[in-house]
């Protein structure tokens, strides 16, 4: 190989160890997940003409990893598995281990190329991580209330247990609530961003936190490319004469659902997302494809607000 050529890394994180290979050279080799290989690893990706490195998001076992390589700095993108798995079987690639799965890293680095995007910053990923945690809690506050409701013919100690873990849970939503509101409101500006997205009508506290924790994109990005981004853009199902169903697919779930229930919420008290969910189904439209229709445009009316740096007015909403 032309010792000026560009190499792509790829990494497979591991708990214990990380899985490292280089496109085109083809070498390969495992070093453990700890402070001293890290700072190895570093110092010999430093010494390739390294264009690109490439891991996957794995559950945030990536985020020293990235933190590291991101301070060093080099250029590096952290991407969605499912795009890598969907490359690896488009080449051929059925297999999966974790050398392997380091070595599509690499091939997927110096064919498809994702963006380099700016790591987030401490503050933000201690916000991302409280927001995460409050979808945990209530996700287990709604398993134990389903549980309970259904316990009628259990014995009254399974009840009391229930029961007494349904108040622990609630106790701990109302304390992660108040560390949320403290985190929020300690930053300048955090709270005139939170302000702003809270002062349109079916956008609360909790959808608020979530956005600024899990889509920091917004107000950077176009709102063809912010709705893409969340999952709530339609894409075309064309072929020859054939017209398919536009549907969407793909982004963030967790920003998506805040913005579900923020839209449910602003279908009755928000004049403009009301008027045209009523318009899409005086014309025929099903009442969920209605609702996706006024998620992106809500979530186009935050990008706004968030962009031009302003509060809620109805002249803000495209037609």
């Amino acid at each position: 190989m032309n010792p000026e050529e560009p190499s792509f890394v790829g990494v497979d994180v591991a708990k214990e160890w990380l899985d490292v290979a280089v496109w085109p050279s083809g070498e390969r080799w495992r070093v453990a997940y700890d402070e001293r290989e890290l700072e190895a690893l570093v110092t010999r990706l430093q010494e390739l003409p390294a264009a690109l490195v490439v891991l996957e998001a794995s559950g945030g076992l990536e985020l020293r990893l990235l933190s590291v390589l991101g301070a060093a700095p080099l250029p590096v993108a952290r991407v969605n598995p499912r795009q890598v798995r969907d490359f690896a079987r488009a080449t051929g690639q059925l297999a999966k281990t974790d050398r392997l799965d380091a070595e599509v890293l690499a091939r997927f680095a110096a064919q498809v190329r994702p963006a380099v995007r700016a790591l987030p910053s401490p503050e933000v990923e201690a916000l991302r991580a409280l927001v995460t945690r409050r979808r945990q809690l209530v996700g287990m506050l709604t398993a134990e209330q389903q549980r309970l409701a259904r316990a009628e013919a259990t014995p009254a100690s399974v009840r009391s247990q229930l029961e007494v873990h349904i108040g622990w849970l609630r106790e701990q939503l109302r304390g992660l609530d108040d560390e949320l509101r403290s985190v929020l409101h300690a930053s300048a500006g955090w709270r005139a961003r939170d302000d702003r997205l809270r002062s349109v009508p079916g956008v609360g506290p909790v959808v608020s936190a979530t956005l600024l924790a899990e889509l920091p994109e917004l107000g950077t990005l176009g709102r063809k490319q912010i709705a893409a981004l969340v999952g709530v853009a339609p894409f075309n199902r064309d072929s020859g004469r054939l017209r398919g169903r536009r549907t969407t697919w793909g982004g963030r779930a967790s920003v998506r659902s805040a913005l579900y229930m923020a839209t449910l919420v602003a279908t009755r008290c928000n004049p403009v997302i009301r008027a045209q969910y009523e318009r899409l189904v005086a014309a025929g439209k099903l009442k969920k494809v209605a609702l996706v229709a006024c998620m992106r445009k809500l979530l186009v009316i935050l990008n706004a607000i968030v962009r031009h740096q302003s509060t809620w007015s109805p002249e803000l909403a495209p037609a």
